[in-house]
């Protein structure tokens, strides 16, 4: 058995290609996919969250939990359709969804029943967590680490100049997370923009055939950004590379620092993340702290990534 994992994302394609990698590792044991709004709306992300489970024969025992549907920021969501296309899965209709949607509060009967054996995964929205730790402050103390999918830390955003999409969304809820989460992980778009999957890994993967859905969503999500970046070398995998995170502790260079989270509506800064790298700075006992991935192996990744989605062993 593998490392149990809730999974908490808003299902659009590198969501899809985490739970993937997540189902063809052994190393992994998706207990839960909490499904929130982000990429697309929170009925189609339990669409698309039922269509992966049917399309990788996820066991049955896996829960689908219905997750938040606006932030708390109070207003309506953004989505992108030209980043990860209309039904959130690039070119694919993944239909109309069938069965059993869990309660939210399925989230609770997890988590005691894991305990500290049990990891969060945040790939999308922090809003479902942070309701979370609104409502069960003490139930959350006994996850066993947190591994958020957020931020920009000295590099670009990809929504403002300087301001990640999962932050920026709701930052009130970031905040919140932050405030109150212990053991937190976050891996933000200084590693996850340059873990690329080039062309010529998704042809290979489909070669390969263990994953047929995966060349129409990455073909779609390149194209996506090659059309705002012609020199980009493939598709970045935000949330696959954030779940590997919870397995692979060497793959990443860390950092252990206070952050802090700009709330402001209608500013560019809204979302910022701001870690306060000074080595000076009189940083008292009481101040929070939170483990910031800076750095990552490509090869390293690279490695792991095309093994378990190929079947083969790359070295």
């Amino acid at each position: 058995m593998g490392q149990k994992v809730l999974f908490f994302g808003d299902a659009g394609i590198d969501d899809t290609i985490a739970l993937a990698y997540a189902f063809f590792s052994d190393e992994i044991d998706i207990v839960g996919v909490v499904a929130d709004y982000g990429n697309v709306s929170r009925e189609q992300t339990v669409s698309n969250v039922k269509f992966i489970a049917k399309t990788f024969n996820f066991p049955v025992n896996v829960r689908v939990i219905g997750g938040a549907e606006v932030p708390m920021t109070g207003e309506k969501p953004t989505f992108y359709p030209d980043v990860h296309g209309v039904y959130g899965l690039g070119p694919i209709d993944p239909g109309i969804s069938e069965g059993f949607i869990e309660n939210f509060f399925e989230i609770v009967n997890l988590i005691e029943q894991y305990q500290d054996d049990l990891i969060i995964v945040n790939a999308g929205r922090l809003t479902s967590l942070a309701t979370m730790f609104i409502l069960f402050q003490s139930l959350m103390k006994k996850v066993k680490a947190y591994y958020i999918m957020g931020g920009a830390f000295l590099v670009p955003g990809n929504v403002t100049p300087v301001s990640e999409a999962n932050f920026y969304g709701d930052p009130i809820a970031v905040r919140i997370v932050l405030t109150y989460a212990k053991n937190v992980t976050i891996i933000p778009l200084n590693v996850t923009d340059r873990a690329v999957v080039t062309p010529e890994m998704v042809n290979y993967i489909d070669y390969k055939g263990k994953m047929p859905i995966l060349k129409p969503m990455l073909d779609f999500y390149y194209n996506f950004y090659k059309s705002r970046n012609p020199d980009i070398l493939g598709s970045p995998v935000h949330d696959a590379i954030t779940l590997m995170a919870c397995i692979r502790e060497d793959m990443f260079t860390y950092k252990t620092l206070p952050v802090h989270i700009v709330l402001q509506n209608g500013n560019t800064a809204r979302g910022q993340s701001i870690a306060d790298v000074r080595p000076y700075a009189p940083f008292g006992e009481e101040e929070k702290r939170h483990r910031i991935a800076f750095d990552f192996d490509y090869s390293y990744f690279f490695r792991d990534f095309m093994s378990i989605m190929t079947g083969e062993t790359f070295s």
